[in-house]
């Protein structure tokens, strides 16, 4: 009877995690494609989903493609529709571009004056993008950020508009 206690206790200390504040649960059956979601501890956007029927006494099922927001890694999670998933809460914040450092960061303004100093410029597309329209074409240039459970990336640039 005491070992039930302890693995009731254990479960309650897992659900209770510390980063629960990062995503909220939603039932599978509402998510959509393009959307975002939680497979394997990682931020996702949904590219394909699919449900299916099961026998007579099962639940359908939710099949779920999607591809991870920081790694771009494709993730695949099968749930009853019934269930809830977690959905990581994602942010899109623009920042004015003021210098790309020696070491590869982003030295960024935020809306309130305040620098941000932490953001990788990316080694893809989007960190030419951002080198070019910065260091080559010199134009006043703006970062889009996204961030998701506890991650940053710079996902896009954009020439800012002239105030």
């Amino acid at each position: 009877m005491a070992e039930g206690n302890d693995a009731q206790h254990e479960l309650t200390f897992e659900t209770a995690d510390a980063g629960a504040s990062l995503t909220f649960p939603m039932q599978c059956s509402a998510l959509r494609k393009n959307g975002f979601v939680v497979i394997k501890q990682r931020p996702c956007k949904i590219v394909d989903m699919s449900t299916s029927k099961t026998g007579k006494h099962g639940h359908a099922k939710v099949h779920l493609t999607a591809i991870d927001l920081f790694t771009g890694k494709k993730l695949e999670d099968l749930s009853p529709s019934t269930h809830n998933m977690e959905v990581p809460n994602v942010r899109r914040q623009e920042y004015q571009l003021l210098d790309i450092s020696e070491d590869g960061f982003l030295n960024l303004m935020t809306d309130s004056g305040e620098t941000k100093d932490d953001v990788k410029i990316p080694d893809d597309e989007v960190g030419q993008k951002i080198h070019k329209l910065f260091r080559e074409d010199e134009k006043d240039t703006n970062v889009i950020v996204l961030t998701a459970m506890g991650e940053e990336a710079a996902i896009d640039a954009k020439e800012a508009p002239k105030s």
